[in-house]
C-alpha cells in the first residue's frame, strides 16, 4: 500500500510537533510505502533539516506555510470572474455561518456552500497554475467586505473595520496556500492509495483535494483538536476577526470530518471534542499514542525487587531501627515548568507531606517553557525557600532545601528513566493537561502515581493510580502520604500501571491499530486504477462492478427488506369457468 502522509510543522523535520510518533509509525509499517507531504512553519525548522528517513519513505515534498513566493500567474478576465465567484461564496459562508458555540454543527447550506467554493478555488488554481496573487489582491479584500455588508450577515461580521478585513484576508491567504501547490497530479497525490493527515486543519487540506480530484480516501489523526486551538487563540483580536476566523476553521473542520473515511482521536478527550464539532461517531476509531517502552524496561523490571527490599527495611525499622536511618522517600515531578502545571499547589501539598512523613524529599525536574515559564520557576523557587528553610543534619553541617529544582541531563538526572528510577511516587499536579506522556513514562517504569483529574489523565491511569481534584493541595498531600506509608500498595499499583501501559500505550499497539485502519479504509474504497498482472496487462474483473455505480454504495447501511418478503402473501386461486 502507498500512503500519502500529510504533516504540518512535524515529520520529517527535526524536532517537529508530532514528528516522533510519525517516525515510529513509518518505521513500524515497513511493509508499506510512504510519500511524505510536509508543511514547514518557519525558517528555523527548514534550517534544522530532516530526521534520518527509513527506506520505505520513497518521496518527500515540502512547502512553507510561513512564506509564499509570487507565482507569476496573471489571471485573465474569465479566471478573475471565476475567482470572484468562488471566493465570494466562500466568504459569504463565513459571514452567515452560526456563531461559534451557538450550534455545534454548521448549517448544511453553509457547509455545502463552503465546500463548493473551496473545490471551485482548487480547480481554478489547478487550471491557472496558482492563486497566490489573486488571494493577495484588492479583489479578495473587496469580496470579503461585500460578504460582511450583505443582508443576512452576522452582527460581528457587519461590524468589521478595514483593519479587520485586511487581517482576515491575510489569514485566509495563508490558510489557502495549499491550493496553489503542484501536488495534485496523477504522479503526485493521485498515485497514493490513502492520504493520512497527521493532524486536522491545514494539514488535511491536501487530503481533501486529493479526494476531490482523484477519489483518494482520507484518514485524519488528531491527538489535539486543531479547531479547539483556534478557538483559544487570538484573545486580543477584535470580535469580527475572532468570529470570521472561527467560522473559517469551523467550516474547514466540518468538511474534513465529512470527507474523511475515518477519524482517529488519540484519546477520549479529543474524541469528545470531535463529536462536539460535528464528527460522525461511526467514523471514529480511538488509537492512543505509541511510546517506546525500551528505555524504561530496566527500571520497570527492577521495580518489584526494589519495593520488596524497601518493605524489608521498613519492617526492620519497626523492630528497632530508628527513623533517621530509614531510606527517605522521594516524590518526583517531571515536565515543562509553566503555570498550567500548578507547582504552587504541589509545594503547598508537599508541606503537609513533610509534616506527616519527615525526611521526604521532592524533586522538580524540567525546563521552563519560555519567558513566562522562567518567571514562574523563579516564583516557585522563592516559595520553596519560604516554605522549607534549609535543613542540616547537625550543628556543623551545611543545610539544604528538601525541594530540588533540576533539569534533565544534570547531576543525577541523565535521562527520564533515571529520574523515575529514584522516585517513590510520581506526581502530576496540572490544572490543564492534554495527553499526559510523562505519566505514561512513569507507568512504564512501574511507579505508583498521584495525579490531578484533568484532560485524559483518568483515561490513561484507568485505576492504576490515585487521582485527586485539581487545585486541592490537601487532597494531593493525603494521596501521597497514603502511598508513602503503604509499600505493598505502591508495588501493586506500579505493577498494574506498567502492565496497562505496555498493553495500551506501546509503539507496537499503535502501529498494529493503524495497520488495521489502513486496511479497513482501502478495503471499503472502490478501485481507482486498473490492477495489472505480472506481464503488465490489466486483470479482468479486478474491480467490482459496484465501483462504477455512483453513490455511497460502500457505506454500511442496513439492507432494506421488501414488503413482499415480510408480509404473508394471500393465496392465489383461479376461477374455473
Amino acid at each position: 500500500m502507498r500512503i500519502g502522509l500529510l504533516t504540518e510543522g512535524g515529520y520529517p523535520y527535526v524536532g517537529g510537533e508530532g514528528g516522533v510518533w510519525c517516525d515510529r509509525l513509518v518505521r513500524g509499517l515497513d511493509g508499506h510505502e510512504f510519500d511524505v507531504y510536509a508543511f514547514s512553519v518557519g525558517q528555523g525548522q527548514e534550517d534544522a533539516g530532516w530526521v534520518e528517513l527509513p527506506p520505505q519513505v520513497r518521496r518527500v515534498r515540502t512547502a512553507p506555510l510561513w512564506a509564499a513566493e509570487e507565482d507569476g500567474v496573471v489571471h485573465g478576465r474569465r479566471a478573475r470572474r471565476r475567482f470572484a465567484e468562488h471566493y465570494g461564496e466562500l466568504t459569504a459562508a463565513l459571514c452567515t455561518s452560526a456563531e461559534p458555540g451557538a450550534a455545534e454543527k454548521p448549517g448544511t447550506a453553509e457547509a455545502d456552500r463552503f465546500a463548493n467554493a473551496l473545490h471551485g478555488l482548487a480547480e481554478l488554481a489547478r487550471d491557472e497554475g496558482g492563486l497566490v496573487a489573486a488571494l493577495r489582491s484588492e479583489q479578495a479584500v473587496r469580496a470579503l467586505e461585500r460578504a460582511c455588508r450583505a443582508p443576512g450577515a452576522r452582527r460581528a461580521a457587519r461590524e468589521a473595520r478595514v483593519s479587520d478585513l485586511l487581517t482576515v484576508a491575510d489569514h485566509l491567504e495563508r490558510a489557502l496556500r495549499p491550493l496553489s501547490l503542484d501536488w495534485y497530479e496523477e504522479d503526485g497525490l493521485g498515485a497514493v492509495d490513502l492520504c493520512h493527515a497527521a493532524s486536522g486543519g491545514i494539514a488535511a487540506l491536501p487530503g481533501l483535494l486529493a479526494r476531490h480530484f482523484f477519489g483518494v480516501p482520507l484518514l485524519v489523526t488528531e491527538y489535539g483538536v486543531r479547531l479547539r486551538t483556534h478557538y483559544l487563540t487570538r484573545p486580543d483580536a477584535s470580535p469580527a476577526v475572532r468570529s470570521l476566523l472561527a467560522a473559517f476553521h469551523g467550516l474547514l473542520t466540518a468538511e474534513t470530518y465529512r470527507a474523511a473515511s475515518y477519524l482517529v482521536p488519540g484519546n477520549a478527550h479529543a474524541r469528545r471534542w470531535q463529536e462536539r464539532c460535528g464528527a460522525d461517531r461511526t467514523k471514529l476509531r480511538t488509537i492512543h499514542p505509541g511510546l517506546d517502552a525500551t528505555p524504561f524496561a530496566r527500571v520497570g523490571e527492577d521495580r518489584g525487587e526494589e519495593e520488596r527490599e524497601k518493605s524489608e527495611k521498613r519492617e526492620t525499622r519497626g523492630k528497632g531501627e530508628t527513623r533517621e536511618h530509614a531510606e527517605p522517600h522521594t516524590l518526583v515531578w517531571l515536565g515543562r515548568v509553566e503555570p498550567a502545571r500548578d507547582l504552587v499547589s504541589l509545594l503547598h501539598a508537599f508541606a503537609e507531606v513533610r509534616a506527616a512523613e519527615p525526611g521526604t524529599r521532592l524533586r522538580i525536574v524540567g525546563r521552563p517553557s519560555g519567558p513566562e515559564g522562567e518567571a514562574y520557576l523563579g516564583h516557585c523557587r522563592a516559595l520553596a525557600a519560604q516554605l522549607f528553610p534549609d535543613e542540616a543534619d547537625g550543628p556543623h553541617a551545611v543545610g539544604r532545601n528538601p525541594v530540588s529544582f533540576e533539569e534533565l541531563g544534570g547531576p543525577g538526572a541523565e535521562t527520564t528513566a533515571d529520574v523515575h528510577a529514584g522516585a517513590t511516587v510520581t506526581v502530576l499536579s496540572s490544572v490543564v493537561e492534554g495527553f499526559p506522556v510523562g505519566l505514561i513514562e512513569a507507568m512504564f517504569c512501574g511507579r505508583a502515581t498521584v495525579s490531578t483529574d484533568v484532560g485524559a489523565v483518568v483515561e490513561v491511569i484507568g485505576g492504576t493510580g490515585l487521582v485527586v481534584p485539581p487545585r486541592n493541595p490537601r487532597a494531593l498531600a493525603e494521596a501521597c502520604v497514603s502511598l508513602l506509608r503503604d509499600p505493598e500498595r505502591r508495588a501493586r499499583l506500579g505493577a498494574a500501571a506498567r502492565a496497562r501501559a505496555l498493553e495500551l500505550f506501546s509503539v507496537e499497539q499503535n502501529v498494529a491499530a493503524f495497520r488495521g485502519v489502513y486496511l479497513e479504509t482501502v478495503a471499503r474504497t472502490p478501485v481507482r486504477r486498473p490492477a495489472l498482472d505480472g506481464a503488465g496487462d490489466p486483470q479482468p474483473f479486478a474491480a467490482p462492478a459496484e465501483a462504477h455505480v455512483p453513490g455511497h454504495w460502500t457505506e454500511p447501511t442496513p439492507r432494506a427488506v421488501p414488503t413482499w418478503a415480510v408480509e404473508t402473501p394471500e393465496p392465489v386461486t383461479e376461477t374455473v369457468r
